[in-house]
This record gives structure tokens, C-alpha cells and sequence, in this order.
């Protein structure tokens, strides 16, 4: 192998690293209170979060993620809240698409918790479409087991897995 695509590895390798956001659930060390600093600076990219049209508010204010039972895709009443939320939400602010992700606990197989993963993302994406929510917004993934927000071999990190969440991007262009 030549010195240029070693260089070339090198570079792409970089690249990649480069696009690693490890405070992306807002649970790492951050800007303190919420996702801004003092003062409503933007930090991280998500805009301020008492600007109703930011992703930092929907985040915070809206909420971003509906949680589950065990081994079930069935949106509780509390979700449907905080979906009816983002369903509203998404209508006033129609620059935006969506992911959502399905994920799981680490309890079963992976192959298990990838289509209960699918279930759940699509639960969610069929509830925001009946609140009228265009389906060209929406995209789905599961992720399974394979992103969990806490890891530990009890019921409190368990439940905080069994989720979905809804990621907004800009740019739409309706």
C-alpha cells in the first residue's frame, strides 16, 4: 500500500470520529442547566430552549421520548400525551422531518429487540400520522438494544431503554 491511501484511511478515519456526538440524550456533562449555558447561549447546536421553535424546546418542553413496558409497543396514556404534544408541535413547525428510533432493554436476543425496536418506532409513527402529521416527514430505525441510555442489571435502567424517540432535523424544505 502507497503513502497516499494510508493518508486517505487516515483522513476518512478521522472524518468519522470526528462525527461522534456523545452528549446526543443530553445526559452527559454539558452546559449545566438543560442544553444552554448561561445567558441562552446555543452550546450544542439546538437553539435556546425558551424559543418555542428550537429543538432544545422540543426537547425539553415537548419531550422527545415516549417510554414502554416490557415487551410491549403499546403507547401508554402518558405517551400519547407527550406524542399528541409533538403531533402539535410538528404541525406549527413544518421546516422539520423526523427519525424515530425504536429501542429496547438488553434483555433478550438482539434479533428480538430490533423488531420490538421496529414496533415501537412504528407505533409512534402511526399515532403522529393519525394526529396529522404528513408521513413524508417521518422516517423510522430501531436501534434494539444496541444504544441504551443507562447499562445496568436492574428494572431503573431497564425501563429508561424501552423507548422511543423522536429526532428532529431541519431543513425540510416543504
Amino acid at each position: 500500500m502507497t503513502l497516499f491511501p494510508k493518508a486517505l484511511l487516515i483522513v476518512a478515519a478521522f472524518g468519522l470520529a470526528a462525527c461522534n456526538n456523545p452528549d446526543r440524550y443530553g445526559n452527559g456533562a454539558g452546559a449545566g442547566a438543560g442544553q444552554n449555558g448561561a445567558g441562552g447561549i446555543d452550546v450544542n447546536g439546538l437553539g435556546d430552549p425558551s424559543d418555542p421553535r428550537s429543538i432544545a424546546y422540543f426537547n425539553q418542553s415537548i419531550g422527545d421520548r415516549v417510554l414502554f413496558a416490557v415487551d410491549q409497543s403499546t403507547i401508554s396514556p402518558e405517551g400519547r400525551g407527550i406524542l399528541a404534544g409533538q403531533a402539535q408541535w410538528l404541525q406549527t413547525n413544518a421546516d422539520y422531518a423526523i427519525i424515530i428510533e425504536g429501542h429496547a432493554d438488553e434483555q433478550g436476543t438482539r434479533e428480538y429487540n430490533l423488531a420490538l425496536g421496529a414496533r415501537r418506532a412504528a407505533a409512534v409513527q402511526d399515532f403522529l400520522i393519525s394526529q396529522g402529521v404528513a408521513p413524508t416527514r417521518m422516517r423510522t430505525i430501531s436501534y434494539g438494544k444496541e444504544r441504551p441510555l443507562e447499562v445496568c442489571s436492574d428494572e431503573a435502567c431497564y425501563s429508561k431503554n424501552r423507548r422511543a424517540v423522536t429526532v428532529l432535523s431541519a431543513g425540510l424544505g416543504a
